[in-house]
């Protein structure tokens, strides 16, 4: 989904790769607590859908072991090849748009989501969908960002390093929301879980405000970006280069979005 009214961070760029690692070395470790707490184990049925990465499908297959069933879905498997290979629960990848398709399958134990929905125009009816899939007793965990909340690349906004931080991440949340993106989406979780039919719903944020990993992320997503800050006169050429210097060392505080997680269970 790469149209003006698609997906802005297009998954068949290299630099896709490079935000997924990202994005598993900040977040992997906050999404896999909250699935274990929530009883993930042996021989669980999983559906991960819009995977893009492989971080989050292969951590599940070797919770869920081989008497266990992962599906990843996503409407690009070019980043999930390396799952066609050995693992503790057999994992089928399958392409799949969760905003138009139907379920690929019911019964799961647990159906996740990670930075899908945001992005998605009904977002309401895919969740919905989602939650159809899960069998009774079983746990829909949706997880989705929430710039609005935290706006900021840089909250410690303390010069011109930072100002310019700041002036290219509100460039990149206007071209999100130009293409539909919801930028308050992960705050309506619960209410969209309840709505669901789902009960026990719980919610909570994660907020990394500086690492490795959050320049790292910042950097990939602005080189992806690149032409497009350019073109709507957001930062100049050198404006750009400037920045990717400054998150190259380790002076500059950047941050992500809050990432909220919501969970709920299927009545049985």
């Amino acid at each position: 989904m790469t149209s003006e009214t698609g997906y802005l961070l297009d998954n068949r760029q290299r630099e896709a790769g490079r935000r997924f690692d990202a994005l598993a070395e900040l977040f992997d470790p906050w999404t896999l607590d909250h699935l274990d707490r929530l009883g993930l184990v042996a021989g669980w049925r999983c559906w991960e859908a819009g995977a893009g990465g492989p971080s989050v499908p292969t951590a599940l297959a070797e919770r869920t072991g081989p008497s266990g069933q992962v599906l990843v879905t996503d409407i690009d498997t070019s980043w999930l090849t390396e799952l066609s290979g050995p693992a503790a629960a057999p994992i089928e990848v399958r392409r799949h748009d969760v905003a138009r398709d139907q379920p690929p399958g019911d019964g799961f134990d647990l159906v996740h989501a990670r930075l899908v929905l945001v992005h998605l125009p009904d977002r309401a009816e895919a969740l919905r969908r989602m939650a159809e899939a899960v069998r009774p007793g079983g746990w829909l965990v949706v997880e989705d960002a929430d710039p609005a909340l935290q706006p900021l690349a840089c909250p410690d906004e303390r010069g011109p390093a930072e100002e310019l931080a700041n002036r290219i991440r509100r460039g990149f949340r206007a071209l999100l929301a130009e293409r539909g993106v919801d930028l308050a989406f992960g705050r309506t979780l619960p209410a969209l879980l309840r709505g669901a039919g789902l009960h026990d719903v719980r919610a909570e944020g994660c907020f990394p405000l500086t690492s490795p990993a959050c320049r790292e992320l910042e950097a990939a997503t602005v080189r992806q970006l690149r032409e497009r800050l350019v073109a709507g006169a957001v930062a100049t050429e050198e404006e750009i280069e400037r920045h990717l210097d400054h998150l190259r060392g380790e002076a500059m505080d950047v941050t992500t979005a809050p990432l909220i997680t919501c969970w709920g269970r299927r009545p049985r």
